[in-house]
């Protein structure tokens, strides 16, 4: 989690600008604030309450997406973090097809692309992801994607040149007057249960939102307020080993409401 934020902020209030002014670069823009109260988390203070601020858009060459996660701990102390922290992913990716105008389309494959992504967290943590990603042409969703990543970890835990797996999905279902929007991700690391310096332990994270239109339902702009429920599974924590003494395996879901602007 951030120890200071504001070098994300920048980064993607500069990119966001950036684009803006360059006309027809921009493709599409949408930022949003959401709020999520939840129990039973593990490793850090099981109640806590998170703001997230998100980013994503789509350029002429590409697509970027940020968050910044603002933690409360309901009161209590995190034994590293104190009674609030900070944690934030900018990533941006580039579409071959898009720089060199070819079609890079194969079976559900739409799109290739170089992905990549920045994670920055308190205690030093920082982790820079690189790979191919795809875009993937899948009935009835509005988008799904697939990136592979080769991972590079600085802080307490590094853990260096191992894989990771993140698809990522979004898919609206019909429901009354308005809609339902099940949206979200994976991220698997694979390969570092043997890693030179042993301390990052393979993990997956398990990360899907679902979100009823409440601004349609009431009449009011489509796709700008929601109500919902986030789940985490994540085994293996922060890539700490479950044992016995530290249960690091989290099981929890959190009430949410996110606001489009």
């Amino acid at each position: 989690m951030i120890r200071t934020p504001s070098n994300l902020l920048l980064s993607g209030g500069l990119l966001a600008a950036s684009q803006a002014m360059a006309g027809d670069l921009l493709l599409w823009q949408t930022n949003s604030l959401s709020y999520l109260y939840g129990k039973n988390y593990s490793v850090n203070p099981a109640i806590q309450q998170t703001l997230t601020f998100e980013h994503a858009d789509r350029w002429k060459y590409g697509d970027n997406f940020l968050f910044i996660d603002s933690t409360w701990y309901n009161g209590e102390q995190d034994r590293n973090k104190g009674a609030h922290a900070y944690y934030g992913e900018f990533s941006p990716r580039l579409s071959f097809g898009k720089i060199l105008d070819r079609r890079f389309e194969f079976g559900p494959i739409k799109d290739v692309l170089l992905a990549m992504t920045y994670e920055n967290g308190e205690d030093d943590t920082k982790a820079y992801l690189i790979g191919p990603g795809f875009d993937l042409a899948v009935p009835g969703f509005n988008y799904v994607t697939l990136n592979f990543y080769r991972r590079e970890t600085e802080g307490p835990r590094p853990g260096d040149g191992v894989w990771q797996i993140t698809p990522g999905w979004s898919y609206t279902l019909p429901l009354g007057n308005s809609n339902l929007l099940i949206d979200g991700y994976i991220d698997w690391v694979v390969d570092n249960d043997q890693n030179a310096r042993g301390t990052y332990h393979a993990n997956v994270h398990v990360n899907p939102q679902i979100k009823y239109d409440l601004g349609k339902a009431m009449g009011w702009r489509e796709k700008q307020v929601y109500v919902g429920a986030e789940y985490s599974y994540w085994k293996d924590k922060y890539g700490i080993e479950d044992s016995p003494r530290f249960n690091t395996d989290e099981n929890t879901a959190s009430l949410l409401v996110k606001v489009h602007f």
